[in-house]
């Protein structure tokens, strides 16, 4: 017999659960038939299911017995028959609302709320293979109230080694095109799409994406910045949800609930092709208009 949860835990339970429902709505799931593999530890921590306590004075005979509250477990859908139309699990899902209109949060706030996603990210395991490997997560670093966040990819040796994003090679050269922006390291927030460093800094693969999704998610509802600026393929395809390739993105502004973006060449490759770094610079001087950022003179 478990015991009847108080109301904090049920709230929690509401809480994972409706975050959860929110990440699949705006990974453009709109019915659910299986639970996603990442879902599962998260669904066994909300499925409470109660048991009423015994009660210790019995009502007298005859007398309507007052039924307690039990909370109800999630319900999967049950396997679909062959050629049937597979059971969907009845659950509302909840569009995603933009930052822009969600409160504003206090620095104070801000920090203690980046702190316990900070904790949470470091016990994540939904993947494996990067959690065996790994040295540590790379949460991320920089002001809690940025008008603008940098959105990379994974993080590489060196920021798996110190535990914090771009401080390698293309860290230096980000920091090089934060200076050009007259702005400096501590005045944006630096994050990327995945937490763990994948095993010889491979491409993330689609389920490592969708697993560390939430997180950047709600990073940014924390953040809430006016800006994102998306360094490279992997960071813009996932937060736009498009397949387009960057030089089909940069250019021109996109909407992230609310937030605009704009998308440029991840440092890496630019490292690697140092002659695109022109329209990298032709993002950023589109950015700092945006931003009311008086352009360089030279």
């Amino acid at each position: 017999m478990t015991t009847n949860p108080g109301p904090n835990a049920l709230q929690r339970a509401r809480t994972i659960l409706r975050q959860k429902l929110e990440s699949l709505h705006r990974s453009g799931v709109q019915q659910i038939t299986r639970l996603p593999q990442a879902a599962i530890p998260i669904v066994q921590e909300v499925a409470i299911v109660t048991e009423p306590p015994p009660d210790p004075s019995p009502a007298p005979e005859g007398a309507p017995r007052e039924i307690p509250h039990v909370a109800a477990p999630v319900r999967l859908a049950e396997p679909a028959k062959p050629g049937s139309i597979p059971a969907v699990v009845a659950a509302p899902l909840v569009p995603a609302t933009p930052l822009a209109s969600a409160p504003s949060l206090t620095r104070d706030q801000r920090i203690s709320a980046l702190s316990v996603l900070r904790k949470e990210v470091a016990l994540c395991r939904r993947c494996a293979e990067l959690a065996e490997k790994r040295t540590q997560t790379v949460f991320g670093a920089g002001n809690p109230q940025p008008r603008l966040c940098f959105l990379g990819e994974a993080p590489g040796a060196d920021e798996d080694r110190q535990g914090e994003p771009f401080v390698g090679a293309a860290g230096q050269l980000l920091n090089k095109i934060i200076a050009a922006c007259t702005l400096k390291r501590e005045d944006v927030f630096i994050l990327n799409v995945l937490k763990c460093r994948p095993p010889g800094n491979r491409t993330p693969l689609p389920d490592e994406v969708a697993n560390c999704r939430t997180f950047f998610e709600r990073q940014l509802e924390i953040l809430q910045p006016e800006f994102i600026c998306c360094l490279g393929a992997v960071a813009a395809q996932t937060l736009l949800r498009s397949t387009r390739p960057v030089g089909q993105l940069r250019g021109k502004f996109h909407d992230y609930r609310g937030i605009r973006v704009v998308v440029t060449y991840h440092p890496s490759y630019l490292l690697r092709a140092p002659e695109m770094k022109r329209h990298t610079w032709d993002d950023m001087k589109m950015l700092m208009q945006a931003m009311g950022i008086p352009l360089p003179t030279s």
